[in-house]
């Protein structure tokens, strides 16, 4: 029992400077917290970060896929703005349509005018023979024939016209046929422009969102382009004292005209 006792008592002045050197070693390490805090937090986060990024081989497939979506959004932004180009010649060719009918029907109203007055006024009397029913008859056949080529009364008018339906009498004066005809071409005039402005309301809205589109296009395909490996990364684990919100937006949202303004070329 002695010989017991003897040899535990050498092992104490070991196990006791065993002992002292942990607790120093305790201390030091809560002394290091106690004076630098962010050390160890940085520490720690960076450790994780690092264990979250991807590797090479990772990085590498990312790369791909972010480059073959760059190439598809940049050809989808190409042919956006082909067909933005394609709607606004439509605009303009509308445009043009609309501008050509107002003057056809500015020119009917005025010869409707014309004629107007002149037939207010006493027309003169001519003998009511055959013959003179006959021309009568030829003018009023020549001249509506003349206005259907010139589109200004449809292929039902004419028809009219040859079968004296619908009020066309051979009989009246040529002045009144005259005017009745420029009357029923005014008239045709007015709906063919008023089409002209629904086409063309229509062809500037397809114009209006064809550029807008192009336009978000072009920039998701410069954003694309432009997005570096290492954003997507620190959006999931940022590091401290970054500064940056998660809420912050990454760019400005492209603002889309409104109104009956021109629509921008592509």
């Amino acid at each position: 029992m002695q010989t017991v006792f003897s040899s535990v008592l050498l092992d104490v002045p070991a196990a006791a400077v065993i002992w002292l050197a942990l607790l120093v070693v305790v201390a030091v390490a809560v002394g290091a917290l106690v004076a630098r805090p962010d050390w160890l937090r940085s520490t720690v986060a960076g450790r994780i970060r690092q264990a979250a990024m991807p590797s090479h081989l990772e990085l590498g497939e990312e790369e791909r896929e972010r480059t073959r979506y760059a190439d598809e959004v940049a050809v989808a932004a190409e042919r956006a703005g082909a067909t933005a180009a394609r709607r606004r010649a439509e605009w303009l060719a509308a445009q043009e349509e609309v501008e050509a009918a107002w003057a056809a029907y500015e020119a009917a109203e005025a010869d409707v005018r014309r004629l107007s007055a002149a037939a207010a006024m006493p027309l003169p009397q001519t003998a009511q023979t055959p013959s003179e029913y006959a021309d009568r008859e030829r003018f009023l056949h020549r001249t509506a024939l003349d206005a259907y080529w010139r589109k200004e009364i449809s292929v039902e008018q004419l028809s009219d016209v040859f079968a004296h339906r619908n009020g066309w009498d051979p009989r009246r004066h040529p002045v009144e046929q005259e005017l009745l005809l420029r009357q029923a071409a005014r008239n045709n005039l007015a709906e063919r422009h008023r089409v002209a402005v629904e086409r063309e309301r229509a062809a500037w809205r397809a114009a209006e969102l064809a550029v807008a589109s192009a336009r978000s296009l072009r920039d998701e395909a410069y954003v694309a382009r432009n997005r570096q490996p290492e954003e997507e990364v620190e959006s999931v684990l940022p590091l401290p004292g970054s500064g940056r919100s998660a809420a912050e937006p990454t760019r400005d949202a492209p603002t889309v005209a409104r109104g009956r303004a021109a629509v921008a070329a592509y």
